[in-house]
């Protein structure tokens, strides 16, 4: 066997002392050992195998059965015991109390030479923290989750991967819309992978019970596998909080340089190496609109909307930080954190923007030239990809079809007339850079995907999927490999989206349903 095992999070951290999987409080505890729930018919719609070969899985650690019945939970992996964490978390701005992992569980811990991962499997059966539900998933939801995280590595944004998704053979009760009409779909499970899957829930839990003991002892693992350099400083976990505080502006920052909304960033969906996690009601901009999210249950105060997705990263992160000072009462280092965070995101928001147009020296006088940009694409119904794409060929005399090719709006002649002062001004600053057309054209590749994962691409995908085929979900993994390159076989993605979609169940808000 060549998979090496580590079992760091289970050894170092203190398990439940109930060992079943009734639904419950569970207390003085960062994890519950768990069984899977076996299924009746398993069948594997995808193995990655590149992501496999960089966990070094061999060929040989596992026969085809063995895989189908490794991910799908239908056997132990490596006869490692599953577990589930403990966590909490506000949920919509409210504090949930406990929620934990109630339909995922850890299968195991892979040591590489170079990183420790852990996989685990969603969809895999109910947990002590299920709370009413069954802990399973669908197609529908597994296929989103897989092609998303594995669509948002290969754009270059920190992300959980997928390894694995397979289909149950069993039916799972759903009621997708929330609307009191709940259908019978195909169950799935998806196996994903990160470095670590602790949330800030999951020092808020022990936070908001005074449990400091295991509260220290959940930092301390933190500190010692992901930010060792820390332990140094003269206040380790004010460092720590401040290293986390980083690592999720920079996943912000890649977020808004897409497109990407998230859609539920409750406390618990937040992680502290800065990955995007737990992919639910996402979707990606076509018209912009800093006032869109894809989330229905969002969609009164649309708390989680595209241009609020900083502020709510930083209301977050107040949150870990009342949980750490329980242990750590220092609180002006906290704020003065917090504060530089603010900071820090005008800085490197704006410089993000600059390099989507091709500006590699951003002056304070070039502001005025980004603020009037956004608000110009908030107010005209711009494809945030296509124009972004497209403005990397245009020049002072050849922008206007960019206009024709990169709007929603039909009116092209008032487009036109709006725009032109802005063009006039932006090509004006590229021609007092200096920069070469190359250059140019370089940083924005660099910066401007061709290919993103629309919610009806995806829906097209699923629903193909619910006859059996998975055409279009194939074409998908290989079109997401390299979303920044033109490729004739993909470029009928390269679209405004189509018409249908903007009415159509699943191509525009979704539901946290799965």
């Amino acid at each position: 066997m060549s998979i090496k095992i580590s079992n760091t999070f289970t050894e170092e951290l203190k398990a439940d002392s109930i060992e079943n999987q009734q639904i419950r409080q569970v207390f003085e505890a960062h994890f519950s050992y768990v069984e899977s729930k076996k299924t009746s018919n398993p069948t594997l719609i995808y193995w990655n195998k590149s992501l496999a070969e960089e966990l070094e899985i061999e060929d040989s650690d596992f026969t085809e059965d063995e895989i189908i019945n490794t991910f799908s939970g239908n056997q132990k992996f490596k006869n490692q015991k599953a577990f589930a964490m403990c966590y909490g978390g506000h949920q919509f701005g409210h504090w949930a109390g406990q929620l934990g992992d109630g339909r995922a569980m850890t299968i195991g811990e892979i040591d590489t030479n170079k990183k420790k991962y852990f996989l685990q499997l969603k969809g895999a059966g109910p947990t002590p923290y299920s709370r009413n539900a069954d802990g399973l998933a669908v197609l529908r939801s597994s296929i989103r989750e897989y092609l998303m995280s594995e669509a948002m590595f290969h754009l270059g944004i920190p992300t959980t991967r997928a390894l694995s998704i397979t289909k149950t053979g069993d039916k799972v009760l759903r009621d997708m819309l929330y609307d009191g009409h709940p259908e019978w779909e195909e169950g799935a499970v998806v196996c994903r992978v990160s470095e670590s899957f602790i949330r800030f829930g999951n020092f808020e839990i022990f936070a908001s019970r005074s449990d400091l003991k295991n509260l220290q002892l959940l930092s301390d693992y933190c500190i010692n596998h992901y930010y060792p350099e820390v332990k140094t400083e003269p206040i380790p976990i004010a460092s720590f909080f401040k290293k986390v505080a980083e690592k999720t502006l920079e996943m912000i920052i890649h977020w808004e340089r897409v497109g990407f909304v998230h859609g539920v960033m409750n406390t618990d969906n937040l992680s502290i190496i800065g990955e995007t996690i737990d992919y639910g009601p996402y979707g990606f901009l076509d018209a912009f609109d800093k006032n869109w999210t894809p989330n229905t249950t969002d969609l009164q105060h649309k708390r989680y909307r595209f241009g609020n997705q900083a502020q709510i990263a930083l209301w977050n992160l107040v949150q870990l930080a009342n949980a750490l000072y329980k242990i750590c009462p220092e609180s002006e280092k906290f704020v003065d954190i917090l504060e530089t965070w603010k900071l820090n995101y005008q800085q490197e928001h704006a410089k993000m923007m600059a390099q989507k147009i091709g500006i590699g020296i951003l002056y304070d006088s070039d502001y005025e030239l980004l603020i009037e940009l956004e608000n110009l694409l908030q107010g005209t119904q711009v494809d945030y990809t296509i124009f972004f794409q497209n403005l990397s060929f245009a020049s002072i005399d050849n922008w206007e079809p960019l206009i024709k090719e990169s709007f929603y709006l039909e009116d092209t002649k008032a487009l036109i007339e709006q725009w032109a002062p802005w063009f006039k001004t932006y090509f004006s600053k590229i021609d007092s850079e200096k920069t070469s057309e190359e250059s140019r054209k370089k940083m924005m590749s660099l910066s401007n995907p061709r290919y993103i994962l629309r919610n009806y691409m995806l829906q097209l995908a699923i629903k193909e999927a619910e006859t059996g085929k998975f055409d279009i979900f194939n074409e998908l993994i290989e079109a997401i490999k390299n979303p920044y390159n033109a490729d004739d076989r993909f470029e009928k993605w390269f679209a405004l989206q189509p018409e249908w979609a903007k009415t159509s169940v699943g191509c525009g808000q979704l539901s946290c349903s799965s």
